[in-house]
């Protein structure tokens, strides 16, 4: 474990990897709930080494989240300390549902990374698909991954196929089929929760090997 000027934080390494992850939590969770800790397995096994920190608040043991420029600020203080003392051979930032938008806005505005890796973006709040978090994604100019669940009841497919008509940046995106906001499936779907994190192993490795030679 090592400490940032804000919070400490965990390096998950991977045998030989390629890249690092530098992977920020959800509104509600932190840096070791469960999602955090399904998608480091994920990663390591995909040769992607992954760094879980608490945004402030969670460090305070608050659920009062802080406003985005106290959120983006501590994300980049992380990032920064990590590419100091880890000295990764490929840096990528992103996260899950808040953290994948506080990455997306941090590359917007130029922070230096090979590529973005997000899960469950959350492109509107539940229930109003009119509030776009889209506008900044078109000042992106690194390669993202985005995996989002065709029921995500935060990120409308229609929507998000109209949002990236203006996106310049190499965009891969990917829909789970059947998953929620949570890459939750329903039984009636035929398959498991663990059939999903496969998938997203399988694009996490197809999407590394074409847009990190």
């Amino acid at each position: 474990m090592a400490q940032s000027a804000a919070v400490a934080w965990v390096h998950d390494a991977a045998p030989e990897a390629r890249a690092l992850l530098v992977c920020a939590h959800g509104a509600g969770g932190h840096r070791d709930d469960r999602h955090m800790l399904s998608l480091s397995n994920v990663l390591v096994g995909t040769g992607i080494d992954m760094v879980r920190f608490n945004f402030d608040y969670r460090e305070r043991g608050s659920r009062r989240i802080d406003p985005m420029p106290k959120l983006k600020a501590c994300m980049r203080a992380v990032v920064e300390e990590v590419r100091a003392r880890l000295a990764p051979k490929r840096l990528l930032v992103g996260g899950r549902s808040m953290g994948a938008r506080v990455a997306t806005m941090l590359a917007a505005e130029g922070l230096a990374c090979e590529g973005l890796a997000l899960f469950a973006y959350p492109l509107h709040p539940a229930g109003e698909p009119e509030k776009l978090r889209a506008a900044h994604l078109a000042d992106l100019r690194v390669p993202v991954l985005c995996l989002n669940g065709t029921r995500d009841a935060l990120c409308r497919q229609d929507l998000m196929e109209k949002a990236l008509e203006t996106v310049r940046a190499p965009w891969t995106m990917h829909w789970l089929e059947g998953a929620d906001h949570s890459f939750h499936v329903l039984k009636s779907s035929g398959r498991t929760d663990a059939e999903v994190l496969r998938e997203v192993a399988d694009a996490l490795s197809r999407w590394q090997a074409a847009a990190l030679p």
